[in-house]
């Protein structure tokens, strides 16, 4: 026979609860259809030299967190514009998605692009120390 398992009645469900996929398949729909929703339908020039990096959505589906990428140096214009076309966006993935609540949507400047700009041109300065001296 099994042994049973003790079940203590103070246990919190939520916490033994592992993060499934769905967040992470929702998120990278929500990231495909954002993206193909700039480059063909939003008309705003403000957005037109954004890129949508990384989509994070909570366990319950009720937010998502949209990280984006300028080439501009005007982050707060392009969050602007962003804000401006989110209710737009909205609509759009309720329709196209099909889901019983469509999450809030809030855009976050992605700096992860910026770092990796940063340390590469650390690198290439310290390469270039290490062949200077080296002559």
């Amino acid at each position: 026979m099994a042994a049973k398992k003790s079940r203590s009645r103070f246990a919190l469900p939520e916490l033994d609860r592992k993060e499934g996929r769905r967040p992470a398949r929702v998120g990278d729909s929500i990231k495909q259809e954002v993206a193909l929703l700039l480059l063909r339908k939003i008309k705003d020039p403000r957005l037109y030299k954004v890129t949508i990096t990384q989509v994070k959505v909570t366990p319950d589906l009720r937010r998502a967190w949209i990280y984006f990428s300028c080439l501009d140096e005007n982050v707060e214009e392009v969050l602007a514009g962003l804000n401006s076309a989110k209710g737009f966006m909205r609509s759009h993935l309720a329709r196209v998605m099909g889901m019983r609540y469509v999450p809030d949507l809030e855009f976050q400047h992605d700096l992860a692009g910026e770092r990796m700009a940063e340390m590469d041109k650390i690198f290439r300065e310290i390469a270039e120390e290490d062949d200077y001296g080296s002559q």
